[in-house]
Formats: C-alpha cells, sequence, structure tokens
C-alpha cells in the first residue's frame, strides 16, 4: 500500500493560500536560543535538538514496534499511520509534549495549533524514497505559518536515508512540481525537479529522540533506505492559531499552546486508546 498524502485537487482548488515565508518574530525565546530562531529564518529550518530522553524515546520505540506489527497484520504498511494523534492516545501525548512544543512555540508563538501526525518508518531495502517536496504543496493550510517536527524514533543517518533539507529553499515561494512517475518509488506523489538550483543540501542526521524543524516551504526529501537498519520517525506538524484549513482539516488540529481566540480548531481531547 503506498500512501498518498494529498487532499482532493477540488478542494485545494476552492481555498486560496498564501504562499510565503513568514518570518519567526521571536526575540525572547525560551527554549531554543535567539541564533536559533535566526538560523530557522535564515535556513528554514533547525536539527539536531534534544527532545526525549534515552528512556522516553527506548520506551516509546517499543510501542511503535507493537503498533506497527498490528497495522501490518491488518493490512497496512509502514507509511500507512497517519493523522495518529486522533487514534492513539501515546501519539497524542507527543504532539503535546512539553519540550516539542516549547520549541514550536519559540518559532510560531504563543497560540499554536498541532494538527498532524504521521509515522515515515522505512524499513531495510524497501526501495521507497521520498522526493523532493514543499509540504505546503500537499496542505489545505493558509497562510504559510506551518512547520514540521521530524522526531528520530530510531536514530537517523546518511547509511539508513536519513531526510534531506534544501538549505534557504524556503524564501521561494511555492516551486513548481510534477507528478512523480510510478519508477521513483515515491512515497508521497509530487517531484521538484534540480533542487540544488535553490540552495545547499544538507543532511538531516539525527540521534534517536533528537528532533529537526522545518518550514512547511523548504524543499526536502529523501533516499531510499539500502541499509539493514529500520530509519522510522514521527513527523508532527504545528501552525499558528490563525492559520485556516480547508477540506475540513480544521478537526484535526489540538491547542497545543496559547489559545484559538476564533474558535476555528475542533481542538479534539485526548483518544482513550493507549
Amino acid at each position: 500500500m503506498q500512501f498518498k498524502a494529498v487532499p482532493e485537487e477540488q478542494d485545494l482548488q476552492k481555498l486560496v493560500r498564501q504562499f510565503q515565508f513568514f518570518e519567526s518574530r521571536t526575540t525572547d525565546p525560551k527554549s531554543l536560543t535567539r541564533a536559533d530562531i535566526e538560523a530557522y529564518n535564515r535556513d528554514g529550518y533547525l536539527k539536531s535538538i534534544g527532545a526525549l530522553s534515552d528512556e522516553e524515546v527506548m520506551d516509546f520505540r517499543g510501542y511503535f514496534d507493537d503498533l506497527l506489527a498490528k497495522v501490518i497484520a491488518a493490512g497496512g504498511d509502514s507509511y500507512s499511520i497517519s493523522t495518529a494523534h486522533l487514534k492513539h492516545g501515546r501519539v497524542y501525548d507527543l504532539l503535546t509534549h512539553p519540550r516539542i512544543v516549547a520549541a514550536v512555540r519559540d518559532i510560531l508563538g504563543d497560540d499554536v495549533v498541532g494538527w498532524g501526525s504521521h509515522f515515515f518508518c522505512k524499513m531495510p531495502h524497501d526501495g521507497k524514497a521520498v522526493a523532493w517536496h514543499q509540504d505546503g504543496s500537499y496542505w489545505p493550510l493558509t497562510p504559510s505559518k506551518t512547520a514540521t517536527v521530524w522526531l528520530a524514533i530510531d536514530d537517523a543517518d546518511t547509511e539508513n536515508a536519513c531526510m534531506q533539507f534544501i538549505s534557504g529553499s524556503h524564501q521561494f515561494g511555492h516551486i513548481p512540481y510534477r507528478t512523480s512517475s510510478d519508477a521513483e518509488g515515491n512515497v508521497l506523489n509530487q517531484t521538484v525537479d534540480n533542487p540544488l538550483q535553490y540552495g545547499s543540501l544538507v543532511n538531516d542526521e539525527l540521534k534517536a529522540g533528537e528532533i529537526s524543524i522545518h518550514a512547511d516551504l523548504l524543499l526536502h526529501g529523501s533516499e531510499a533506505n539500502d541499509s539493514d537498519r529500520r530509519r522510522c520517525g514521527l513527523t508532527l506538524r504545528y501552525c499558528a492559531a490563525d492559520v485556516r484549513a480547508g477540506s475540513g482539516w480544521e478537526a484535526k488540529g489540538v491547542v497545543v499552546s496559547g489559545q484559538d481566540p476564533s474558535g476555528h480548531w475542533a481542538n479534539p481531547q485526548r483518544p482513550a486508546e493507549d
């Protein structure tokens, strides 16, 4: 089963979206540093931020191993566990984890909504890649005040196909893409060609328990995992509370910091499972 994380095209066309990078205006960060804020604004990402302790990540890895086994037994695959915070209490707990939210709040501001959670688990030699893309192309959200936390469940490095960034590419607005060909083995369905014209390549190598954070307009992707080691990460998606969602995606949004004065986001409670 190949996961395709994209709303219906007609729904995207109905929503007038603003593709523009909004710099973080935080001047007194509590978790990150001022240098971190400057780097995020300049490069579009931060990486190697400590989030979970060794004990926490080992415990969650065991939980994920059991969850993955159940999903595969039910006919799914290692990429098909999405919007997991609405189904699994343990994932909801990570979406709302104080150390993770504190870092995101320093970038997006006091009022933050967590709306997405998706495991990207590359099994050894599974042959699947994630082509160069911008997250914002897939999401019926506007304006582009959104960021992704990539939480390493396993160590991620160049050997087992860690994520890669094109530094500075978030400054180019919406970058043209083509529909991926079947021969690419892309987990998603969009491909941006010639990514190095937009910036320099950076490997997002992370130790288990560390996170990276990247803007929704930053070009990123990953190669197929040709190693004998698994590479699992949990993506946690956040936006400023004044972002608006189409296609019913507001139902996914949990207020993780501050408030949502407009009441646009549904703010569901923690699911009972787990």
